[in-house]
């Protein structure tokens, strides 16, 4: 299985969401992201969120474990 997966191409607007190792780095995680699934903005997927952001406007809920294989994590990677 591949370190980083694209688990959902579209999340609201602004988002996506992936599944990956714990230990996936930010850089890999949007490495995958830009090449797998470019979001057409001019700076590209530019952040993993890896805290919730309740501030926010769209509320951003923290990552979660995966359900499937409990050692990766769902992460929401905003452009």
């Amino acid at each position: 299985m591949d370190r980083v997966i694209i688990t959902s191409p579209v999340v609201g607007i602004c988002h996506m969401q992936v599944c990956a190792v714990k230990d996936a780095t930010d850089e890999e995680i949007l490495h995958v992201c830009n090449r797998g699934n470019p979001s057409g903005t001019t700076n590209g997927w530019s952040s993993v969120v890896r805290e919730a952001e309740p501030d926010s406007i769209f509320k951003t809920p923290a990552p979660v474990a995966c359900a499937e294989t409990p050692d990766r994590i769902h992460f929401l990677v905003g452009c």
